[in-house]
């Protein structure tokens, strides 16, 4: 570990640079409210009066979601690539992009995060039921 600075100059280096952005985040409004991040850091039972780390921990919020979505449109924009591929005779005109929960699914899992959902979906609440269930 070759350095031209003295190890204490670069730790106040790094120190500066850490309470200039933490200053910083008391002008920046980030997209998830501070009231909801307060909610969950308080659910999970940390308490913190410093409107910063709140904020702090909005903004890498922000940037994991930021980070799931793009993984999201890939894995999306992969299987519709795919799926043309298989229908080389028919011209796709939609070029629309439908993301379904199994991009997310798979996005997510790239992150550690299982997401488990239902195989199917019903059309109303009574469908499967039988006939004298319905009528209660």
């Amino acid at each position: 570990m070759n350095q031209n600075t003295p190890s204490g100059e670069g730790k106040h280096d790094d120190d500066s640079a850490l309470s200039d952005f933490l200053a910083s985040l008391m002008d920046y409004t980030p997209t998830i409210p501070d009231q909801l991040v307060e909610h969950y850091v308080a659910k999970s039972g940390f308490q913190c009066p410093d409107v910063r780390l709140i904020r702090l921990v909005a903004v890498a919020t922000q940037k994991f979601i930021s980070e799931v979505a793009t993984d999201a449109l890939q894995q999306c924009k992969a299987r519709q690539a795919s799926a043309v591929k298989d229908k080389r005779d028919k011209q796709q005109k939609d070029k629309r992009l439908i993301l379904t929960m199994e991009d997310l699914s798979k996005a997510l899992s790239e992150y550690g995060v299982n997401v488990k959902h239902q195989e199917y979906f019903a059309d109303s609440p009574s469908t499967g039921m039988d006939a004298a269930s319905r009528e209660e």
